[in-house]
């Protein structure tokens, strides 16, 4: 009974495997190539600071209260940008919000005071605000949970991917157009890489599909499996319903304060990176760069195995829990060994693979019990506060190296943030995540 069993319902399963295959193909690359462009002009201006902030006369200070104002707009605006793309659909709203960013992320190269950098830094999160939450909610019209992990991982890969090849890219914009047409290489480089924002937000509007009923390049069938698989998934979510539900929810609440630590660490190594190297002697904007980028290329091997391995064995909980201790070890190393080059790195691409690995495996968690409208909701409202710590990690580490002049006290404040994440982690209900 049971052979006869299986072997029917296993050509059910190669085929809807093949289906997943083949929706990953057309969605996720397209994705990551749109949050690649998202990062790297959130995060260019830590490579800009190299040059900026002496152009201009900037503290650490005030370069890190204008890092994390981009967090501020980005906290106030989440909300209602998730929902306006549950209303209008995806196509339309990421397609908008592309465009606007590009624009705001090219005006940066008109910054001359600190007003200025401050203003387009909180325009720059209001129009990206949505962006990310909003392909977390997409991924859900696509795939069910256990298959999700890995999705959003390879969708995430675009952070460290960002890091290989946006670290190097902006010290070369930097260095080789310094001076060009009376531009510093600061400005070079923020109009440079917004131009992509521009381009790609364009073919948004005829590439994306709003859902899977949208999706001419999948078959009835196929269309069906996709469907009832989730359909399936959503039976087992315990919180649906209106926008409040979400607000009523202790547990999105609990989701928000797991976030916080884990985007504390993950906004120190993006925006900080390139001064932590710079600091252990390295010169040269294209030399800081490329030794930027080796962290970032074992966040994205670590990420992606993580992710695999959480979804093959439907255990969500220690997957998150120990890569946070590996972000909390590395930056506590990184601390100790700030005098040498290379132990640095060694210890700052423990702590990106621990801290860039936590970012996709964590919705996996709010996903798994979040459905409808509240889904909407509760996302964006767990994205934007828990990237208000994008506001405070920055802030922090300015404030503390311009009090000490030294970064080892910022890195064993990021560290403990990281643990008390673990520990938050561990409080949450194994029967309802681990799926």
């Amino acid at each position: 009974m049971s052979i006869s069993a299986t072997t029917a319902e296993a050509p059910d399963l190669a085929r809807e495997n093949a289906v997943f295959r083949k929706v990953v193909r057309r969605i996720v690359p397209f994705l990551i190539l749109c949050y690649v462009f998202s990062y790297l002009d959130r995060v260019n201006v830590g490579f800009a600071k190299l040059q900026m902030s002496e152009d201009l006369g900037f503290s650490e200070a005030a370069y890190g209260l204008g890092a994390g104002l981009f967090f501020i707009g980005y906290f106030l605006f989440e909300v209602p940008s998730n929902l306006m793309l549950q209303r209008i659909g995806a196509r339309t709203w990421i397609a908008r919000i592309m465009i606007t960013w590009g624009v705001v992320s090219a005006g940066f190269m008109f910054v001359s005071n600190e007003t200025t950098f401050y203003v387009l830094r909180f325009l720059l999160g209001a129009a990206e605000a949505g962006f990310y939450p909003g392909v977390i909610l997409y991924c859900t019209y696509w795939f069910p949970s256990h298959r999700r992990a890995r999705v959003i991982a390879l969708f995430m890969s675009a952070i460290p991917v960002a890091g290989i090849f946006g670290n190097p890219l902006s010290g070369w914009i930097m260095d080789r157009f310094q001076g060009v047409n009376g531009w510093q290489g600061w400005q070079w480089m923020f109009l440079l890489e917004a131009l992509p924002a521009l381009a790609i937000g364009v073919a948004t509007l005829f590439y994306l599909d709003n859902g899977v009923r949208d999706a001419k390049w999948l078959t009835d069938e196929e269309k069906d499996i996709v469907e009832r698989a989730i359909a399936e998934d959503s039976a087992h979510k315990s919180v649906h319903g209106r926008v409040l539900d979400a607000f009523r929810e202790p547990r999105v609440w609990l989701m928000c304060l797991i976030y916080f630590c884990f985007v504390m660490g993950q906004y120190a190594l993006t925006f900080w990176m390139p001064t932590f190297v710079q600091s252990t002697g390295i010169k040269g904007n294209l030399a800081i760069g490329v030794l930027s980028a080796v962290p970032f290329l074992a966040a994205l091997v670590a990420m992606n195995l993580f992710g695999r391995s959480a979804d093959k064995r439907r255990e969500r909980r220690w997957h998150l829990v120990i890569p946070s201790l590996m972000g909390a070890v590395g930056f506590s190393l990184a601390a100790s060994w700030s005098g040498s080059t290379v132990l640095s790195l060694v210890a700052l691409s423990f702590a990106a693979a621990g801290v860039l690995t936590c970012a996709p495996l964590f919705w996996s968690l709010p996903t798994a019990f979040l459905g409808g409208t509240a889904a909407a909701a509760g996302l964006a409202v767990i994205n934007s506060v828990g990237n208000l710590a994008g506001f405070v990690s920055p802030y922090m580490i300015g404030a503390l190296k311009d009090a000490t002049g030294s970064t080892s006290i910022p890195m064993y404040v990021l560290a403990l943030s990281l643990v008390v994440g673990a520990v938050a982690v561990l409080t949450t209900n194994k029967q309802v995540v681990n799926r």
